[in-house]
């Protein structure tokens, strides 16, 4: 009997253990365990739960200084706070020290009052709050001047900015810095702050730091002095500038003794040869210091100063665009370790400071992603060997274990139809050899290497490198063409994400391209976890905001860069997005002034009867849409449009932030465009406001009846007219499944994705794509992610999951199910937490899952019903007959 009551006593006890919420995945500023430059860092964390309708009633914050809670100093105790926010918590302690410690906790109470334990602590660390901070001095190599290659050869005359390849052997190697310290006492913490650029690797005691690649993020680094040099000019000065800084834990690797420090400095996108994308600020240099404190509380710097020596390294040559070559003939051994002479190295140079102010590093660096091994090697008929992957990636093979002859040369050609440089080993025949480039990626699917006469599985893998932001989102249907356009979309969009932007491709051209980016930017948002990466990026795109509210087609700019009005309007649309999806107001604050100078720039253009046309004498800042399939669109149709969109953004973003009198200026205008566009495109006649795209725009402007019907009927016509398919470059391919769906016509919509004639994805999967390409013929570029805004359509109505508040605080659930597809499943990890989404139809039944995260709520809509259930956190499910 007694046995029995202690049963059921646990059995309560541990049922109302498990009724408690339990706060998980903690982030501060975005990121988990970030290097923050703010004294006002944000906090936010997922709630997990056992049962439905939980809610979080209120939470319980702790910040103390150091790396642990253990005998801890407590900066803040928010005690306990009545809400039920869990996301964008603003710290409100002691003011932050810099360059300092801090790990924090989170717990958190239910609607019954009962409180769950302290989470696992999370930590962040600040850097510098001022740049009297800093001690250190820029340096770099004194056989190079403070000018980039390119500059050099604007000033010696050449000014016909053309890649030849061979310009790769006036390129020096990259440079060797080192500096020797002695460590007289124990060390309590040691941490490096700085930056090389382009970019950089840090050395301890022959210790590489760190996981991270290609580092800094890229940024508008610096005044430019000959931009109106391109052909395409935007000139100095722009919004801002900024150099990027990182900072490691150096702890472990110090030792009492003789200690070293040393970099190498890569050229990356801030010294390059002349090309038509990139322009260069100027040649590779290193600035940074090591903070040593001592267990006595006495603290030393180690600094970057014309005390380091420098020598040339065994990357002979390393640019963005032409490919990197190593000989290890000239390495030389033991260089960033204690006891290497270094005699006949030279003493460094002080160089130029950029002008860019320094920041902390807010976004993932670039990474080794993945390692993926080869599907066949083939030795072919002169000798090389062609050794294939499954997919095409951004990256680089990583030969492993080469038996090889002193001067024995290996090429690596990655193969690619387009521009994508060359790559080289040279041996230095001590045995098992094993490389990889560093300071430039190659995109590649197959690769022919040359000069190794034995080669197996074992010795070559390929790299995938890109900003490491994490996948929060899995996607599948019953139809495999849909599963493969979304996966190899996925593909191409991680091969553009480098340095904390994305690019238009990742091989010819390697510019990031705000037209491009703003059409796919809701498709990233509804697979990765972006925060952060937007965060960052579009802090670069307001930063490239010139004085007179233009904003360039690429940020940060790059000379050659077309475009027109839909590039610039990324200003509006990306913080929009990046609010909906992570409900983060202050990236609306950040923007909103100059979204708003963009729209001003814009109303230059207008016309008397409101229509927008970009008429500037530089033909390549006009543009309207992009690669349509036979005929883009008129360019004022595009334009109007996209200042439709811009105000109507604007209109939202005011009402948001409070400035209700902009609200009302903003949606009048807004109003005023959609008219103009209504009436200057609208034909009576044929009932239709023209092909490519035209009908597309005014469905998405909302024109009333009857001309919303109108031009949904003329868009069916238009599709009806080239068999089906679409017949729109990327801004209207954006919203044409959208505006489809929504007029009923879900059904036209699945049948043209299911095309496998051109021009459609399936075409591009049949002839062997692994990634989307730039045009439908398969012309130019063969991995180009922008048209992932026209799968949006997949998780937005074939899910059917679409946020009502910001960051999916209040969401919608209402799939649509078009002919012929039996099955949908996605899930999103939203700030929340996870919505899941699982329709079937089978026998005569349509069967939906949904998990809603605590702190959430859902409206599900069935097919065919007019009526919502609203339902609160859980797990649910519906059913109906169809």
């Amino acid at each position: 009997m007694m046995k029995r009551v202690f049963a059921v006593i646990f059995a309560v006890v541990l049922a109302s253990a498990c009724c408690r919420l339990t706060p998980s995945d903690l982030t501060c500023e975005y990121q988990s365990c970030p290097l923050v430059d703010t004294t006002t860092p944000r906090f936010a964390w997922k709630n997990i739960a056992s049962y439905n309708g939980a809610e979080q009633s209120a939470w319980q914050i702790r910040v103390c200084k150091g790396k642990s809670v253990s005998g801890r100093e407590i900066v803040w105790d928010s005690g306990r706070v009545a809400s039920a926010e869990s996301v964008h918590i603003v710290y409100g302690g002691e003011t932050l020290s810099s360059t300092s410690d801090y790990v924090w906790q989170v717990r958190v109470w239910d609607q019954k009052d009962r409180a769950s334990r302290w989470s696992r602590p999370s930590r962040f660390h600040t850097g510098k709050f001022s740049a009297e901070e800093w001690q250190a001095e820029w340096i770099g190599v004194p056989w190079q001047g403070d000018d980039s290659y390119d500059i050099e050869a604007v000033k010696g005359g050449n000014t016909r900015p053309k890649l030849n390849p061979d310009r790769i052997k006036d390129v020096h190697p990259a440079p060797l810095l080192r500096k020797e310290f002695e460590i007289s006492k124990r060390v309590r913490s040691a941490r490096f702050y700085g930056t090389g650029l382009g970019y950089f690797e840090l050395y301890v005691n022959g210790e590489r730091v760190g996981e991270d690649y290609l580092v800094p993020n890229q940024t508008n680094y610096d005044r430019r002095p000959m931009l109106d040099t391109r052909g395409i000019a935007v000139c100095d000065p722009f919004a801002e500038y900024t150099v990027m800084y990182l900072s490691y834990d150096l702890t472990p690797l110090l030792k009492r003794g003789e200690n070293v420090v040393g970099a190498i400095l890569g050229n990356g996108f801030y010294d390059v040869v002349e090309y038509w994308p990139p322009m260069g600020y100027g040649s590779p240099r290193l600035f940074g210091e090591i903070e040593i404190e001592y267990t006595d509380g006495s603290r030393e710097v180690v600094a970057t100063d014309t005390t380091w020596r420098c020598s040339r390294s065994a990357i002979v040559a390393d640019q963005a665009f032409l490919g990197e070559h190593y000989d290890a003939r000239l390495e030389q051994q033991g260089w960033a370790e204690r006891g290497f002479d270094d005699s006949e190295w030279e003493s460094v140079a002080v160089k130029r400071a950029p002008c860019g102010r320094l920041i902390a590093q807010n976004c993932p660096a670039d990474r080794i992603v993945e390692r993926i091994k080869p599907t066949s090697i083939v030795k072919q008929e002169d000798g090389s060997w062609l050794v294939s992957f499954p997919e095409e990636i951004s990256g680089w093979v990583n030969l492993k274990n080469l038996d090889l002859a002193e001067g024995q040369k290996v090429d690596i050609k990655y193969l690619c139809e387009s521009l994508n440089g060359a790559n080289t080993y040279t041996a230095n025949g001590s045995g098992r050899e094993s490389y990889h480039a560093r300071f430039v990626w190659f995109v590649f699917s197959q690769v022919e290497i040359r000069g190794v006469e034995q080669l197996s599985a074992r010795q070559v893998e390929a790299h995938a490198v890109n900003t490491d932001v994490a996948s929060v989102a899995e996607f599948s249907t019953s139809n495999e063409l849909l599963n493969t356009i979304h996966r190899i979309w996925r593909r191409a969009q991680l091969d553009n994400m480098h340095g904390g932007v994305a690019s238009d491709c990742p091989q010819r051209e390697r510019s990031p391209y705000t037209g491009d980016g703003q059409a796919a930017c809701v498709a990233v948002m509804h697979n990765f976890d972006a925060r952060a990466f937007y965060n960052k990026w579009i802090r670069d795109i307001r930063g490239a905001q010139t004085a007179d509210g233009y904003v360039p087609n690429s940020a940060p700019w790059q000379p050659g860069c077309g475009g027109g009005p839909a590039w610039g309007a990324a200003i509006a649309i990306m913080p929009w997005e990046h609010y909906r999806h992570y409900g983060d107001a202050q990236i609306l604050s950040e923007n909103y002034e100059p979204m708003c100078r963009y729209i001003e720039w814009m109303q230059r253009w207008v016309e008397a009867d409101g229509v927008m046309h970009a008429k500037d004498p530089q033909k390549w800042k006009n543009l309207g849409d992009w690669v349509a399939p036979r005929q883009n669109p008129p360019v004022e149709v595009v334009h109007t449009f996209y200042l439709w969109m811009c105000a109507d953004i604007a209109a939202h973003s005011a009402e948001v932030l409070g400035f209700k009198a902009d609200a009302e200026l903003y949606r009048a205008m807004a109003e005023r465009t959609r008219k103009a566009f209504h009436a200057r495109f609208y034909d009576p006649e044929s009932k239709s406001y023209g092909k490519h795209g035209c009908n597309v725009f005014a469905l998405k402007m909302g024109q009333p009846e009857p001309f919303r019907s109108h031009a949904l009927e003329a868009l069916k016509s238009n599709i009806a007219e080239v068999g089906g398919h679409l017949d729109t470059g990327i801004f209207g391919t954006r919203y044409l499944f959208e505006v489809l769906c929504e007029g009923g016509e879900a059904d036209l919509a699945y049948s043209i994705i299911n095309k496998r004639t051109f021009p459609s994805f399936g075409l591009w999967i049949e002839q062997g794509a692994t990634t989307t390409w730039e045009q439908w013929n398969g012309k130019n570029s063969r991995n180009h992610p922008m048209w992932g805004g026209g799968i949006v359509w997949f998780y937005t109505h074939l899910a059917g999951l679409r946020p009502l508040d910001a960051g999916y605080r209040t969401f919608e659930v209402a799939p649509i199910v078009p002919e012929g597809l039996e099955r949908v499943e996605y899930s999103l990890d939203t700030v929340y937490g996870t919505i899941d989404v699982a329709w079937r139809v089978a026998e005569g039944e349509f069967v939906l899952e949904c998990g809603v995260p605590v702190g959430t709520r859902a409206k599900i809509t069935l097919p065919n019903e007019a009526q919502s259930i609203e339902v609160a956190a859980g797990k649910h499910k519906f059913s109906k007959k169809i």
